[in-house]
C-alpha cells in the first residue's frame, strides 16, 4: 500500500525526480573520485615533492568539490520540493475522501483516528519520501561504486568490506524486523490518546460539573502511559542500532589501520592508497547507514501507509448515482412513504414503516419522546444516512437519485447541536450562499431575531466566533445558525429542535418572523416544547420509531392519549384551554 500511495501521488512530478536522479547521481560519483585524487596527492605529489603535480591535481579536486556540493544542494532542493508537494496532496485527497464520508462512514473508522491519519500518518510518509529521494539514489551507488573503487586501490584488502557490510545488514535487518510491530502499536496508541484528549476538550463543562478532573486525569494518564511505554521500547532499540553500527565502523577502520599498515609496511601499498581504501570503506559503511536511516522509517510509514489506504480505499456508502434525476418542479414537496431505517449495527431499526406528505405553505411538526427517532427522521432527507426500506421523496424523485448539490439547493437543515465555524458572523453565514449581499445577511439575522445583539458587538458581521461559537450563548448560536439557514432561501426548511435554547417571548417572535419568510416553502419541525408547535398545519406524534398519531393540536387534545401526556407535562390545565 505505501508503494501505491508513493507511485500515485508522486507521479505528477516526475521532472522534479529526473532531477534529483541527475543531481544525486552527478554529487556521487563526484565524491567517489575525491578518495583517489587525494591518494594520487599523497603518493605521487607529495612524495616525491612534486608541486606542481599538487597544484594541478589539487584544483582539479576542488573544482570536484565544488560539483559534488553543488549538485548535492541541488538534489535536496528538488527532493524537498517533491516530498512536500506529495505530502500536501496526500492530505488533501484525504481530506477530500473523508469530506465525502456519510455520517456512518465517520463512525465507522472514528474521528480521533480519521485526524492522526490525515496529519501525523501523512507526515511519516512525507518524511519517507523526503528521505528516500535524497538517499535513494546516492545510497545503492556509493556502496557499490565505493566498493569497485576500493578494490582498485587494493583487492587483497576486500574481505575487510565483505565481513563488515554484511554484519552492518544483518544488525540493521534484525532491528527493523523488531520494530515494525511496535510503530503499528504506537499509532493506535496516538490514536487513542487524541481520542481521549479531544473527548475531554469538548466535555470540559461535564467534566466540571461533576468534579470528574482527577478520574479523567487518571484517563489521559493511563492513555499516555501506554504511548509512552511504546515509545521508550522503540528507543531502546534505536539506543542499541547507534552504538552497534558505530562499534562496526571503528572496528572496520581499525582492521583497515592493522592490515593495511602491515601491507605499508611491507612496500606491498602505498600510503595513498591505504588512505583512499580507509575513505572508501568509509563511504560504503556511510551509505549502508544512510540505507539504515531509511530502513528504520519504512516500518513506520509502512503501517501510517496501510491506514492512509483503509481511508482511501473506502467507497462512501452513500454517493451521487451516476444518473441523477432532476425534479420536474422546483416546488418543496416532501413525501416519506413506508420508511423503516436502522443505525449500523443496531438489533431494531429505530423508524419503523414512516409515512406522510409535507406540501409549500405547510408547517408539519414532530414531536415524541427522547428516543423516538425524531432527529433520524429528518437526516434521511438531506441523505446524511441512506433507509433500509421504502422512499424518501423530494419533488417527486426519490432523494437517492438526486445529486446532494440538488439537494442542498431546494433543502436547509436547521441541526439539533448548532454548529459553527471559527470566523467571523460573515463568514458562518456566507456558508450558506457564499455571493450573499450585506442587506441579505441583516435581514436572515432580522428574522431570525440576531440582528440586535450583532449590532451590539463591536465589529458588528466581522466580530469573531471561536471554533463551535464556544464564545457565544446557545441562544445565540441557535439563531446564527437559523439565520445561515435562512440565506439559503430553500424550498424546504428543517428545524430540528432548533428553537430550544431560545426563551418563550423570542420563540414567539421568531416563529412569527418566519411565517412570513416561509409562507411558499414547507416547513419541517421536530420540537419538545408544545407551544413551538401548536399552530403548525399537521402534527406527527412519534412513539418508538412509529406515527402513532397525527393532526393539528386540537384534534390531537381529543384524540391522542400520547400527545395529551406531553401536553399535560408541559402546560397547566388553563393553558391547555
Amino acid at each position: 500500500m505505501l508503494l501505491t500511495l508513493i507511485r500515485r501521488y508522486s507521479k505528477p512530478y516526475m521532472p522534479y525526480i529526473v532531477a534529483v536522479v541527475v543531481f544525486q547521481l552527478a554529487s556521487t560519483i563526484a565524491a567517489l573520485y575525491l578518495p583517489s585524487l587525494n591518494a594520487q596527492i599523497i603518493d605521487e605529489g607529495v612524495s616525491r615533492g612534486d608541486t606542481d603535480f599538487i597544484w594541478r591535481t589539487g584544483s582539479v579536486m576542488l573544482l570536484v568539490a565544488i560539483v559534488q556540493v553543488g549538485t548535492a544542494i541541488a538534489g535536496v532542493y528538488y527532493g524537498s520540493k517533491t516530498a512536500m508537494a506529495v505530502g500536501r496532496d496526500l492530505r488533501r485527497g484525504v481530506f477530500r475522501k473523508v469530506t465525502s464520508f456519510s455520517a456512518k462512514d465517520v463512525n465507522r473508522f472514528g474521528a480521533p483516528t480519521l485526524i492522526t491519519r490525515g496529519t501525523n500518518d501523512v507526515q511519516q510518509v512525507q518524511m519517507l519520501v523526503l528521505m528516500g529521494l535524497n538517499f535513494m539514489v546516492a545510497t545503492p551507488i556509493m556502496c557499490i561504486g565505493g566498493i569497485i573503487m576500493a578494490l582498485r586501490e587494493d583487492i587483497s584488502l576486500s574481505w575487510l568490506v565483505w565481513v563488515s557490510v554484511p554484519v552492518l545488514f544483518v544488525v540493521v535487518g534484525y532491528l527493523v524486523v523488531r520494530l515494525m510491530p511496535l510503530f503499528r502499536s504506537m499509532q493506535k496508541k496516538i490514536d487513542r490518546i487524541n481520542a481521549v484528549l479531544r473527548e475531554q476538550i469538548i466535555g470540559i463543562r461535564v467534566v466540571r460539573a461533576f468534579v470528574r478532573e482527577p478520574y479523567e486525569t487518571d484517563r489521559f494518564g493511563v492513555a499516555n502511559k501506554d504511548l509512552t511505554d511504546v515509545s521508550l521500547k522503540i528507543g531502546a532499540l534505536f539506543v542499541l542500532m547507534f552504538p552497534a553500527i558505530g562499534m562496526i565502523l571503528h572496528l572496520s577502520t581499525a582492521a583497515v589501520l592493522w592490515f593495511g599498515g602491515q601491507r605499508v609496511d611491507s612496500g606491498e601499498m602505498q600510503v595513498g592508497s591505504l588512505t583512499a581504501f580507509l575513505q572508501y570503506l568509509l563511504q560504503i559503511l556511510m551509505a549502508v547507514m544512510m540505507g539504515t536511516f531509511m530502513a528504520m522509517m519504512i516500518p513506520r510509514a509502512s503501517v501510517c501507509g496501510d491506514r492512509i489506504g483503509e481511508v482511501l480505499d473506502v467507497e462512501p456508502s452513500i454517493h451521487d448515482p451516476e444518473r441523477p434525476e432532476t425534479p420536474a418542479t422546483v416546488a418543496g414537496v416532501v413525501e416519506y412513504r413506508n420508511v423503516t431505517f436502522a443505525y449500523p449495527g443496531a438489533e431494531t431499526p429505530v423508524l419503523s414503516n414512516v409515512s406522510f406528505t409535507a406540501r409549500p405553505g405547510e408547517t408539519v411538526a414532530i414531536i415524541g419522546s427522547t428516543g423516538a427517532g425524531k432527529t433520524s427522521l429528518l437526516a434521511l432527507l438531506p441523505r446524511l444516512y441512506d433507509i433500509a426500506e421504502g422512499e424518501v421523496l423530494l419533488d417527486g424523485v426519490s432523494v437517492s437519485n438526486l445529486d446532494r448539490a440538488e439537494i442542498t439547493k431546494r433543502v436547509a437543515l436547521v441541526p439539533q447541536r448548532p454548529y459553527l465555524f471559527s470566523g467571523t458572523i460573515e463568514h458562518n453565514l456566507r456558508f450558506g450562499k457564499t455571493e450573499a449581499t450585506d442587506q441579505e445577511l441583516w435581514d436572515a439575522l432580522q428574522i431570525a431575531q440576531g440582528g440586535d445583539f450583532v449590532r451590539e458587538k463591536k465589529n458588528g458581521l466581522n466580530a469573531r466566533i471561536a471554533q463551535g461559537g464556544t464564545n457565544v450563548s446557545g441562544g445565540q448560536r441557535q439563531r446564527l445558525c437559523i439565520a445561515r439557514a435562512l440565506i439559503t432561501k430553500p424550498k424546504v426548511y428543517l428545524f430540528d429542535d432548533s428553537f430550544s435554547a431560545l426563551d418563550v417571548a423570542t420563540d414567539a417572535r421568531l416563529r412569527a418572523a418566519l411565517k412570513q419568510t416561509t409562507a411558499d416553502a414547507t416547513v419541517i419541525i421536530v420540537a419538545q416544547r408544545i407551544s413551538t408547535i401548536t399552530d403548525a398545519d399537521q402534527i406527527l406524534v412519534l412513539d418508538n420509531g412509529r406515527i402513532v398519531d397525527r393532526g393539528t393540536h386540537e384534534e390531537l387534545l381529543e384524540t391522542s392519549p400520547t400527545y395529551q401526556e406531553i401536553v399535560e407535562s408541559q402546560l397547566s390545565v388553563e393553558e391547555m384551554a
